[in-house]
Protein backbone atom coordinates (compact mmCIF):
# COMPACT_ATOMS: atom_id res chain seq x y z
CA UNK A 1 0.00 0.00 0.00
CA UNK A 2 1.24 3.32 -1.08
CA UNK A 3 1.04 6.10 1.27
CA UNK A 4 0.22 9.76 0.15
CA UNK A 5 1.46 12.29 2.48
CA UNK A 6 -0.83 15.64 2.35
CA UNK A 7 1.12 17.79 0.73
CA UNK A 8 1.22 15.41 -2.49
CA UNK A 9 -2.75 15.53 -2.26
CA UNK A 10 -2.73 19.17 -1.24
CA UNK A 11 -0.43 19.47 -4.44
CA UNK A 12 -2.14 16.92 -6.95
CA UNK A 13 -5.29 18.80 -5.22
CA UNK A 14 -4.23 21.99 -6.65
CA UNK A 15 -2.88 20.56 -10.17
CA UNK A 16 -6.45 19.42 -10.91
CA UNK A 17 -7.96 22.62 -9.94
CA UNK A 18 -5.39 24.33 -12.48
CA UNK A 19 -6.41 21.62 -15.27
CA UNK A 20 -10.03 22.92 -14.77
CA UNK A 21 -9.47 26.34 -14.82
CA UNK A 22 -10.23 28.54 -18.08
CA UNK A 23 -7.34 28.82 -20.09
CA UNK A 24 -7.75 32.66 -19.91
CA UNK A 25 -7.80 32.60 -15.99
CA UNK A 26 -4.26 32.46 -15.77
CA UNK A 27 -3.39 35.32 -17.67
CA UNK A 28 -6.13 37.25 -15.58
CA UNK A 29 -4.80 36.51 -12.41
CA UNK A 30 -1.06 37.18 -13.39
CA UNK A 31 -2.35 40.64 -14.83
CA UNK A 32 -4.00 41.05 -11.09
CA UNK A 33 -0.41 40.92 -10.02
CA UNK A 34 0.59 43.20 -12.57
CA UNK A 35 -2.52 45.27 -11.46
CA UNK A 36 -0.93 45.94 -7.72
CA UNK A 37 2.27 45.15 -7.98
CA UNK A 38 3.12 47.86 -10.67
CA UNK A 39 -0.31 50.23 -11.21
CA UNK A 40 -0.89 50.28 -7.71
CA UNK A 41 2.44 49.56 -5.75
CA UNK A 42 4.54 51.60 -8.62
CA UNK A 43 2.86 54.33 -10.17
CA UNK A 44 0.51 55.16 -7.49
CA UNK A 45 2.82 57.86 -6.04
CA UNK A 46 2.93 59.17 -9.71
CA UNK A 47 -0.33 60.58 -8.63
CA UNK A 48 0.01 61.01 -5.36
CA UNK A 49 3.24 63.48 -5.89
CA UNK A 50 1.54 66.42 -6.10
CA UNK A 51 -0.98 66.11 -3.88
CA UNK A 52 1.84 65.19 -1.59
CA UNK A 53 3.44 68.39 -2.31
CA UNK A 54 0.80 70.25 -1.69
CA UNK A 55 -0.08 68.77 1.69
CA UNK A 56 3.59 69.89 3.23
CA UNK A 57 4.78 65.72 3.15
CA UNK A 58 7.15 65.81 0.33
CA UNK A 59 9.43 68.49 -1.45
CA UNK A 60 9.80 68.15 -5.14
CA UNK A 61 13.08 67.52 -4.44
CA UNK A 62 12.35 64.95 -1.99
CA UNK A 63 10.05 63.21 -4.56
CA UNK A 64 12.32 63.02 -6.97
CA UNK A 65 14.83 61.16 -4.17
CA UNK A 66 11.72 58.59 -3.61
CA UNK A 67 11.31 58.08 -7.57
CA UNK A 68 15.00 57.38 -7.67
CA UNK A 69 14.62 55.30 -4.78
CA UNK A 70 11.67 52.96 -6.17
CA UNK A 71 13.84 52.91 -9.64
CA UNK A 72 16.55 51.86 -7.45
CA UNK A 73 14.68 48.96 -5.42
CA UNK A 74 13.35 47.77 -9.09
CA UNK A 75 16.96 46.97 -9.92
CA UNK A 76 17.59 45.85 -7.01
CA UNK A 77 14.45 43.65 -7.16
CA UNK A 78 14.97 42.38 -10.60
CA UNK A 79 18.74 41.30 -9.27
CA UNK A 80 16.92 39.21 -6.89
CA UNK A 81 15.25 37.19 -8.55
CA UNK A 82 17.00 37.12 -11.34
CA UNK A 83 18.26 32.99 -10.14
CA UNK A 84 14.64 32.33 -8.83
CA UNK A 85 13.53 28.44 -9.71
CA UNK A 86 10.76 28.87 -11.98
CA UNK A 87 8.35 26.51 -9.41
CA UNK A 88 9.16 29.56 -6.54
CA UNK A 89 7.66 32.26 -9.03
CA UNK A 90 3.83 31.97 -7.57
CA UNK A 91 5.14 31.98 -4.44
CA UNK A 92 6.98 35.11 -5.04
CA UNK A 93 3.96 36.52 -6.71
CA UNK A 94 2.00 36.27 -3.78
CA UNK A 95 5.15 38.27 -1.64
CA UNK A 96 4.68 40.98 -4.11
CA UNK A 97 0.97 41.30 -3.48
CA UNK A 98 1.40 41.39 0.05
CA UNK A 99 4.42 43.19 0.32
CA UNK A 100 2.67 46.19 -2.15
CA UNK A 101 -0.22 46.55 -0.61
CA UNK A 102 1.62 47.21 2.90
CA UNK A 103 3.93 49.91 1.66
CA UNK A 104 1.02 51.81 -0.01
CA UNK A 105 -0.83 51.59 3.18
CA UNK A 106 2.70 52.62 5.03
CA UNK A 107 2.60 55.60 3.06
CA UNK A 108 -0.41 57.14 5.07
CA UNK A 109 1.71 56.85 7.64
CA UNK A 110 2.90 60.94 8.77
CA UNK A 111 6.86 60.34 8.81
CA UNK A 112 9.82 62.52 8.17
CA UNK A 113 10.90 62.07 3.81
CA UNK A 114 13.25 59.78 4.46
CA UNK A 115 10.64 57.19 5.51
CA UNK A 116 8.85 57.51 2.13
CA UNK A 117 12.14 57.04 0.29
CA UNK A 118 12.52 53.90 2.40
CA UNK A 119 9.28 52.55 1.38
CA UNK A 120 9.11 53.86 -2.47
CA UNK A 121 12.77 52.16 -2.15
CA UNK A 122 11.08 48.77 -0.96
CA UNK A 123 7.72 49.36 -3.25
CA UNK A 124 10.20 49.38 -6.18
CA UNK A 125 11.77 45.62 -4.86
CA UNK A 126 8.13 44.28 -4.88
CA UNK A 127 6.93 45.63 -7.81
CA UNK A 128 10.42 43.97 -9.61
CA UNK A 129 9.63 40.94 -7.99
CA UNK A 130 5.77 41.30 -9.39
CA UNK A 131 6.62 42.09 -12.94
CA UNK A 132 9.41 39.65 -13.44
CA UNK A 133 7.33 36.42 -11.22
CA UNK A 134 3.75 36.99 -12.70
CA UNK A 135 5.76 36.56 -16.41
CA UNK A 136 7.80 33.70 -15.32
CA UNK A 137 4.64 32.13 -14.19
CA UNK A 138 2.52 32.63 -16.62
CA UNK A 139 5.04 31.75 -19.30
CA UNK A 140 7.15 29.22 -18.09
CA UNK A 141 5.05 27.48 -15.31
CA UNK A 142 1.93 27.85 -16.41
CA UNK A 143 2.86 27.35 -20.13
CA UNK A 144 0.80 29.98 -21.59
CA UNK A 145 3.18 32.94 -23.66
CA UNK A 146 -0.18 33.56 -25.72
CA UNK A 147 -1.48 35.38 -22.44
CA UNK A 148 1.26 38.02 -23.00
CA UNK A 149 -1.42 40.85 -23.48
CA UNK A 150 -3.70 40.63 -20.90
CA UNK A 151 -0.73 39.84 -18.48
CA UNK A 152 0.82 43.82 -19.17
CA UNK A 153 -2.75 44.96 -19.32
CA UNK A 154 -2.71 44.64 -15.85
CA UNK A 155 -0.19 47.82 -15.63
CA UNK A 156 -2.33 49.69 -17.38
CA UNK A 157 -5.46 48.86 -15.20
CA UNK A 158 -3.78 49.27 -12.04
CA UNK A 159 -2.74 52.68 -13.27
CA UNK A 160 -6.09 53.89 -14.65
CA UNK A 161 -8.11 52.42 -11.29
CA UNK A 162 -5.48 54.12 -8.84
CA UNK A 163 -5.73 57.23 -10.51
CA UNK A 164 -9.41 57.50 -10.74
CA UNK A 165 -9.43 56.87 -7.00
CA UNK A 166 -7.07 59.64 -6.47
CA UNK A 167 -9.23 61.65 -8.42
CA UNK A 168 -12.31 60.71 -6.27
CA UNK A 169 -10.52 61.19 -3.00
CA UNK A 170 -9.35 64.40 -4.01
CA UNK A 171 -12.29 65.73 -5.16
CA UNK A 172 -13.85 64.65 -1.76
CA UNK A 173 -11.54 66.65 -0.01
CA UNK A 174 -9.40 63.77 1.35
CA UNK A 175 -5.70 64.62 2.27
CA UNK A 176 -2.54 62.43 1.11
CA UNK A 177 -2.96 60.11 4.50
CA UNK A 178 -6.68 59.16 3.69
CA UNK A 179 -5.71 58.65 -0.13
CA UNK A 180 -3.06 56.30 0.70
CA UNK A 181 -5.20 54.42 2.72
CA UNK A 182 -7.57 54.03 0.07
CA UNK A 183 -5.26 53.12 -2.72
CA UNK A 184 -3.43 50.32 0.24
CA UNK A 185 -7.52 48.74 0.53
CA UNK A 186 -8.26 48.96 -3.23
CA UNK A 187 -4.84 47.07 -3.73
CA UNK A 188 -5.47 44.18 -1.12
CA UNK A 189 -9.10 43.70 -2.64
CA UNK A 190 -7.41 43.31 -6.52
CA UNK A 191 -5.11 41.28 -4.40
CA UNK A 192 -7.97 38.41 -3.59
CA UNK A 193 -9.07 37.25 -6.95
CA UNK A 194 -5.56 36.50 -7.74
CA UNK A 195 -3.95 34.44 -4.94
CA UNK A 196 -6.16 30.80 -5.21
CA UNK A 197 -4.82 30.74 -8.75
CA UNK A 198 -0.82 31.06 -7.54
CA UNK A 199 -0.91 27.94 -5.64
CA UNK A 200 -1.23 25.51 -8.89
CA UNK A 201 1.54 24.64 -12.16
CA UNK A 202 -1.36 23.45 -14.60
CA UNK A 203 -0.21 23.72 -18.11
CA UNK A 204 -2.37 25.93 -20.26
CA UNK A 205 -4.41 23.82 -22.62
CA UNK A 206 -3.34 25.74 -26.13
CA UNK A 207 0.44 26.26 -24.84
CA UNK A 208 1.94 26.47 -28.55
CA UNK A 209 -0.83 28.11 -31.00
CA UNK A 210 -0.40 31.87 -31.02
CA UNK A 211 2.96 31.43 -29.34
CA UNK A 212 4.53 29.47 -32.74
CA UNK A 213 2.94 32.29 -35.15
CA UNK A 214 4.95 34.87 -33.01
CA UNK A 215 7.67 33.14 -32.98
CA UNK A 216 7.86 32.17 -36.83
CA UNK A 217 7.52 35.87 -37.16
CA UNK A 218 10.31 36.87 -35.01
CA UNK A 219 12.89 34.39 -36.54
CA UNK A 220 15.21 37.17 -37.53
CA UNK A 221 14.53 39.04 -34.26
CA UNK A 222 17.22 40.63 -31.96
CA UNK A 223 19.52 38.76 -29.89
CA UNK A 224 19.65 39.00 -26.12
CA UNK A 225 22.09 42.00 -25.59
CA UNK A 226 20.44 44.50 -28.11
CA UNK A 227 17.40 43.56 -26.96
CA UNK A 228 18.97 44.42 -23.19
CA UNK A 229 20.45 48.13 -24.55
CA UNK A 230 17.22 48.81 -26.31
CA UNK A 231 15.08 47.95 -22.99
CA UNK A 232 17.44 49.81 -20.44
CA UNK A 233 17.24 52.92 -23.31
CA UNK A 234 13.54 52.66 -22.53
CA UNK A 235 13.47 52.56 -19.20
CA UNK A 236 15.35 55.95 -19.29
CA UNK A 237 13.32 57.38 -22.86
CA UNK A 238 9.86 57.11 -20.67
CA UNK A 239 10.04 57.80 -16.80
CA UNK A 240 10.32 61.83 -16.97
CA UNK A 241 6.71 61.25 -18.41
CA UNK A 242 5.57 58.55 -15.67
CA UNK A 243 7.47 60.49 -12.91
CA UNK A 244 6.23 64.12 -13.79
CA UNK A 245 3.50 64.28 -15.97
CA UNK A 246 0.59 65.07 -13.15
CA UNK A 247 3.36 67.49 -11.73
CA UNK A 248 4.26 69.39 -14.83
CA UNK A 249 0.11 69.53 -16.31
CA UNK A 250 -1.22 71.19 -13.19
CA UNK A 251 -1.02 75.10 -14.14
CA UNK A 252 -2.42 74.07 -17.65
CA UNK A 253 -5.82 72.37 -17.38
CA UNK A 254 -7.50 75.43 -15.24
CA UNK A 255 -10.14 73.92 -13.23
CA UNK A 256 -9.57 70.13 -14.44
CA UNK A 257 -7.86 68.04 -12.08
CA UNK A 258 -4.55 66.60 -13.42
CA UNK A 259 -4.80 63.34 -12.42
CA UNK A 260 -7.23 62.53 -15.07
CA UNK A 261 -4.36 63.16 -17.75
CA UNK A 262 -2.51 60.48 -15.21
CA UNK A 263 -5.54 58.05 -15.35
CA UNK A 264 -5.54 58.81 -19.33
CA UNK A 265 -2.43 58.09 -18.99
CA UNK A 266 -3.77 54.41 -17.85
CA UNK A 267 -6.27 54.19 -20.42
CA UNK A 268 -4.21 54.27 -23.11
CA UNK A 269 -1.96 51.29 -21.61
CA UNK A 270 -4.49 49.13 -20.76
CA UNK A 271 -5.55 48.22 -24.21
CA UNK A 272 -2.70 48.78 -26.02
CA UNK A 273 -1.38 45.45 -25.06
CA UNK A 274 -3.39 43.62 -27.42
CA UNK A 275 -2.22 46.23 -30.18
CA UNK A 276 1.64 45.88 -30.49
CA UNK A 277 1.07 42.13 -29.32
CA UNK A 278 -0.81 41.80 -32.53
CA UNK A 279 1.57 44.23 -34.18
CA UNK A 280 4.63 42.21 -32.82
CA UNK A 281 2.86 39.05 -34.71
CA UNK A 282 2.56 41.31 -38.02
CA UNK A 283 5.74 42.46 -38.30
CA UNK A 284 8.36 40.92 -35.69
CA UNK A 285 10.63 41.90 -33.34
CA UNK A 286 12.44 44.99 -34.70
CA UNK A 287 9.63 46.88 -36.93
CA UNK A 288 7.20 46.33 -34.28
CA UNK A 289 9.45 47.13 -31.16
CA UNK A 290 11.33 50.10 -32.89
CA UNK A 291 7.77 51.68 -34.32
CA UNK A 292 6.67 51.57 -30.60
CA UNK A 293 9.62 53.46 -29.69
CA UNK A 294 9.41 56.15 -32.29
CA UNK A 295 5.87 56.71 -30.81
CA UNK A 296 6.68 56.67 -27.76
CA UNK A 297 8.82 59.15 -28.26
CA UNK A 298 7.13 61.39 -29.98
CA UNK A 299 4.53 61.45 -27.48
CA UNK A 300 7.33 61.92 -24.98
CA UNK A 301 8.21 65.20 -26.92
CA UNK A 302 4.96 66.75 -27.53
CA UNK A 303 4.50 68.60 -23.34
CA UNK A 304 7.97 70.47 -24.90
CA UNK A 305 6.28 71.39 -28.33
CA UNK A 306 3.31 72.74 -27.10
CA UNK A 307 1.69 73.57 -23.70
CA UNK A 308 -1.92 73.02 -24.33
CA UNK A 309 -4.37 70.76 -22.39
CA UNK A 310 -4.27 69.03 -25.98
CA UNK A 311 -0.85 67.81 -25.92
CA UNK A 312 -0.20 67.35 -22.64
CA UNK A 313 -3.52 64.55 -23.28
CA UNK A 314 -2.25 63.35 -26.62
CA UNK A 315 1.13 62.95 -24.56
CA UNK A 316 -0.06 60.70 -22.01
CA UNK A 317 -1.95 58.52 -24.41
CA UNK A 318 0.67 58.11 -26.61
CA UNK A 319 2.79 57.21 -24.06
CA UNK A 320 0.84 55.26 -21.66
CA UNK A 321 -0.21 53.58 -25.39
CA UNK A 322 3.38 52.54 -25.66
CA UNK A 323 5.39 51.62 -22.51
CA UNK A 324 3.76 48.39 -21.80
CA UNK A 325 3.45 47.94 -25.29
CA UNK A 326 7.33 47.80 -24.99
CA UNK A 327 6.99 44.84 -22.33
CA UNK A 328 4.77 42.74 -24.58
CA UNK A 329 6.73 42.98 -27.17
CA UNK A 330 10.11 42.63 -25.34
CA UNK A 331 10.08 40.33 -22.73
CA UNK A 332 7.86 37.57 -25.01
CA UNK A 333 10.95 38.26 -27.68
CA UNK A 334 13.24 38.01 -24.81
CA UNK A 335 11.88 34.54 -23.97
CA UNK A 336 12.33 33.69 -27.39
CA UNK A 337 16.22 34.01 -27.27
CA UNK A 338 17.34 32.98 -23.60
CA UNK A 339 18.17 29.63 -24.07
CA UNK A 340 21.19 31.59 -25.49
CA UNK A 341 22.75 33.28 -22.19
CA UNK A 342 23.23 31.18 -19.23
CA UNK A 343 21.54 33.91 -16.97
CA UNK A 344 17.73 34.95 -16.36
CA UNK A 345 17.20 37.13 -19.24
CA UNK A 346 13.98 38.70 -18.06
CA UNK A 347 15.46 39.64 -14.53
CA UNK A 348 18.65 41.08 -16.19
CA UNK A 349 16.11 43.05 -18.82
CA UNK A 350 14.40 44.48 -16.07
CA UNK A 351 17.15 45.46 -14.09
CA UNK A 352 18.74 47.23 -17.25
CA UNK A 353 15.09 48.94 -17.49
CA UNK A 354 15.62 49.68 -13.59
CA UNK A 355 19.20 51.38 -14.31
CA UNK A 356 17.73 53.88 -16.66
CA UNK A 357 14.52 54.69 -14.33
CA UNK A 358 17.06 55.86 -11.78
CA UNK A 359 19.02 57.99 -14.41
CA UNK A 360 15.93 59.42 -15.10
CA UNK A 361 14.98 61.71 -12.66
CA UNK A 362 18.23 62.47 -11.71
CA UNK A 363 19.11 63.40 -15.12
CA UNK A 364 16.44 65.61 -15.09
CA UNK A 365 16.72 67.18 -11.70
CA UNK A 366 20.43 67.92 -13.05
CA UNK A 367 18.86 69.73 -16.54
CA UNK A 368 15.95 71.45 -14.71
CA UNK A 369 18.47 73.31 -12.40
CA UNK A 370 19.76 74.86 -15.50
CA UNK A 371 16.55 75.27 -17.52
CA UNK A 372 13.64 75.63 -14.69
CA UNK A 373 12.20 73.76 -17.60
CA UNK A 374 10.97 70.04 -18.06
CA UNK A 375 11.77 70.70 -21.39
CA UNK A 376 15.16 69.65 -21.41
CA UNK A 377 14.47 65.89 -20.01
CA UNK A 378 11.88 65.72 -22.07
CA UNK A 379 14.00 66.09 -25.15
CA UNK A 380 16.86 63.92 -23.52
CA UNK A 381 14.26 61.32 -22.92
CA UNK A 382 12.78 61.24 -26.61
CA UNK A 383 16.58 61.03 -27.64
CA UNK A 384 16.96 58.26 -25.96
CA UNK A 385 14.08 56.08 -27.40
CA UNK A 386 14.94 56.89 -30.92
CA UNK A 387 18.26 54.87 -29.86
CA UNK A 388 16.19 52.41 -28.43
CA UNK A 389 15.17 51.82 -31.77
CA UNK A 390 18.09 51.90 -33.45
CA UNK A 391 19.14 49.22 -31.17
CA UNK A 392 16.17 46.89 -32.68
CA UNK A 393 18.29 46.50 -35.56
CA UNK A 394 21.53 45.43 -34.66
Amino acid sequence: MVRTSPADVASRTLDQVGNAMPSWMPSLAAALVMAVGMGFGRFAFTGMYPLMVRDGLLSVSAGSLAASANYAGYLVGALAVSRMPQRAAPRFCRIALVGSALCLLALAVPAAPWFFIGVRFLAGVLSAIALICASVWLFQVVGHPHGAPLLFSGVGAGILLSAELIAAGNLAGWHSPLLWMAIGGGAAILSLPAWPYLGGHAQARQPHAAASATGEANAGGPGPWPLVASYGLAGFGYIVTATYLPLFVRDALGHIDPIHIWAAFGLGAAPSCFLWHALHGRLGTRRALALNLLVQAAGVILPALSHSAVAYLASALLVGGTFVGTVTIAMPAAKRVAHRVTFNLLAIMTAAYGVGQIAGPLVSTALMAHSHSFSGPLAAAAGTLLAAAAFCFL
